[in-house]
């Protein structure tokens, strides 16, 4: 992110640039904005014209580095936690940090877009080790289950089925853009040294291994407009 904004900078007086920037977490199904709490706002997944997009998600201009470290903050405080058998501090969603960013260059009005999902996906949990019942019992059955459809979203895209099942969870349906075509996804897999999660860390391998056979082929760059009259250049 910190590129990012230093290329807007060394671009400036060739290119103009706007981005914006979201952050959510999908806790047991159901999307949740961590920028913007009000009780009961329902968040749903719509098909745009530049992709999935979440319908009413708060987004913030921002204009710096800083500027993204500040919200993040905020948005941190307001993610869902608990502790377990296994974890003092265990994450009980998946978050979803975005950044938008439309450029148009000044002399040719040709304009570009393009979006950024750094995501933190919570670790699979073993119940029997977790110790965990009533809404963390609910917690954890969600997260596998979204796990398990991520799994099923990478096994079918490795094997170029026709029909990949992005519906079957919110995590997936979110980042569809990101897990098919005309994208470039990178996935770091977190393990326990520990000799005691060794069957927890290669079931993490195995899933490591399954995700880089997927070949999503080459990005492409996504514009708009054309050559504009000279009169009306900046």
């Amino acid at each position: 992110l910190s590129r990012l904004f230093d290329q807007v900078t060394e671009r400036s007086n060739a290119y103009s640039y706007a981005v914006e920037f979201a952050i959510l977490e999908i806790y047991n199904e159901e999307i949740r904005d961590l920028l913007d709490t009000t009780p009961g706002k329902k968040l749903e997944v719509r098909q745009g014209p530049d992709g999935n997009y979440v319908q009413d998600l708060a987004l913030f201009p921002v204009a710096s580095y800083d500027e993204v470290i500040e919200i993040w903050g905020k948005a941190r405080s307001n993610r869902t936690t608990f502790s377990n058998n296994v974890n003092e501090h265990s994450s009980r969603s998946h978050l979803v940090l975005s950044v938008y960013v439309r450029g148009e260059n000044r002399n040719t009005g040709v304009g570009s877009y393009g979006k950024l999902h750094l995501v933190d996906l919570a670790g699979s949990e073993r119940l029997s080790r977790t110790g965990a019942s009533g809404d963390r019992l609910k917690e954890a059955q969600n997260i596998n289950k979204s796990l398990s459809a991520l799994g099923d979203v990478i096994a079918a895209a490795a094997a170029k089925q026709g029909h990949i099942p992005y519906r079957n969870s919110k995590l997936t349906h979110v980042l569809q853009d990101s897990l098919g075509q005309d994208s470039k996804t990178l996935m770091i897999v977190q393990t326990s040294p520990l000799t005691k999660d060794a069957s927890e860390s290669l079931c993490s391998l195995n899933f490591a291994s399954r995700a880089r056979q997927v070949e999503l082929g080459q990005a492409k760059k996504h514009t708009t407009g054309g050559p504009r009259p000279a009169s009306a250049k900046r």
